[in-house]
């Protein structure tokens, strides 16, 4: 190969992986305003399920199922 071809062809692969990389920033941006609305999500049905009073009807760790 010569000196032209291989200085061609870095420049290739760096076209590739720039657009990769743009392409990948963009993903990870998306996926972190999800994580951020689903973490409010279920912050805000959590709260729903104790005003509820729903943690009451929860048994208990160490309690043994009603089969037992």
């Amino acid at each position: 190969m010569t000196d032209h071809n291989t200085l061609t062809e870095l420049e290739s692969r760096i076209a590739f992986q720039e657009d990769a990389i743009d392409k990948l920033s963009d993903v990870v941006a998306r996926q972190e305003i999800d994580l951020e609305r689903l973490t409010r999500m279920v912050k805000l049905l959590h709260h729903q399920l104790r005003e509820m009073g729903g943690d009451s009807d929860t048994p208990a760790a160490d309690e043994a199922p009603p089969h037992y």
